[in-house]
């Protein structure tokens, strides 16, 4: 089984936090490369951006997606 991360936001809104394990290629497919993810809070329906470093911390140290461009 591919190793998962955790990427966790909470809504600037209302503050509900959203959690999502996903392994690197199925981050990959659903926000591609791009330094921040545009996400949906289920409670309040506000759309908001967070940096995908804040989102998943390992960003940096394992995922590396940013330099495999």
């Amino acid at each position: 089984m591919s190793r998962q991360y955790k990427l966790k936001t909470s809504c600037p809104q209302c503050g509900c936090s959203a959690v999502s394990h996903l392994t690197k290629d199925e981050i990959k497919k659903r926000y591609g490369d791009i330094p921040n993810v545009e996400m949906e809070c289920s409670e309040c329906i506000l759309k908001y951006e967070t940096p995908m470093k804040d989102a998943c911390p390992e960003w940096d140290n394992e995922c590396k997606m940013e330099d495999e461009k």
